[in-house]
């Protein structure tokens, strides 16, 4: 299956981050165009077990075409499940799957998201100011900005897209949406006009839907809801694998993979030994290469980080 979607960054790091062994059973919570759970399936044999998770419909049809060349008669079994992967540790055991010896998790949008206009995600196509990656959730983009006064609105901008001078820009979304209500990516990126600095456009522009992006999805809370359950649906021995393409992200990533704690704090038993769930295989994130870049730019932010579940809490 050639993905209609973006191309895995870092493939064969995430893979080898994994060590997937034949009659193991992995999840693969970010499935979008199915190319990471390609790449498991065709290490895994005919005991072996797949579970991916994805609230986007677009990416359905992927699991469609992986279920039909692999799930089968001597083939590993593949499932995917229609939901957040906030609700990880639920679904895994309803289908009896923990514990699991891997997860993989490719934070953030796909190509496939950010090129479709009508989704809303980028600002270079005009289109609904939608953002929504699970259609299912009644609030779009266009909505929150309708529901939110300048207080919240510079929260949003400052917290999730880092934005400089957010009260200034929260203010000037308001006003441009009490003349005018913005509907449009393009209506957006005009009302943003005024306050959006020269020669700094993409970079501004970037952080300002990145923002307003993860507050329609709620990511952050995912991302903290999943990491907690982690340790409690894997093997010991098993491997976490997550890639990420902001600050905002690896930081809770980094924190949680290094403590077990969201904020970074160390943990310790009674006797004054640090206990964490997890070991990080490396201080440092794995990047992507120079090469790697080059053929696909979008790969330039990406970190991977990759822990291994503790044989025992306590170290």
């Amino acid at each position: 299956m050639k993905s209609e979607y973006h191309e895995p960054v870092l493939l064969q790091a995430c893979i080898e981050g994994l060590n997937i062994q034949p009659d193991g059973t992995y999840v693969d919570v970010t499935f979008g165009g199915g190319g990471h759970s390609r790449a498991i399936l065709e290490k895994l044999g005919p005991h072996g077990r797949l579970i991916a998770f994805d609230r986007d419909r677009d990416a359905w049809a992927n699991a469609a075409i992986l279920r039909e060349k692999y799930d089968g008669e001597n083939k590993p079994h593949f499932t995917l499940v229609q939901a957040d992967y906030r609700w990880i540790r639920n679904h895994l055991r309803y289908l009896h799957a923990i514990p699991v010896d891997g997860i993989l998790a490719d934070l953030g949008v796909s190509s496939h998201q950010f090129d479709t206009g009508d989704r809303g995600f980028s600002f270079r196509f005009d289109g609904p100011l939608d953002m929504r990656m699970d259609h299912r959730n009644s609030r779009d983009a266009a909505q929150l900005l309708r529901d939110l006064d300048v207080n919240a609105l510079t929260d949003v901008l400052r917290k999730y897209g880092e934005v400089q001078h957010a009260h200034r820009v929260a203010h000037q979304l308001v006003d441009a949406n009490r003349s005018r209500r913005i509907r449009t990516t393009f209506q957006l990126v005009e009302a943003l006009r005024p306050v959006t600095p020269r020669g700094k456009e993409s970079s501004f522009l970037a952080q300002v839907f990145q923002a307003l992006r993860i507050a329609v999805n709620d990511e952050l809370a995912s991302l903290e809801l999943f990491l907690q359950q982690t340790a409690e649906v894997m093997a010991p021995g098993g491997k976490l694998v997550i890639m990420s393409y902001h600050s905002l992200e690896d930081r809770l990533v980094k924190n949680y993979m290094r403590s077990g704690d969201l904020a970074g704090h160390e943990n310790k038993d009674i006797y004054g030994n640090r206990t964490r769930p997890f070991d990080p295989t490396s201080n440092k994130a794995i990047q992507p290469s120079d090469s790697e870049v080059a053929m696909n730019p979008r790969a330039r932010s990406a970190r991977l980080r990759i822990a291994v579940r503790s044989e025992q809490v306590e170290k």
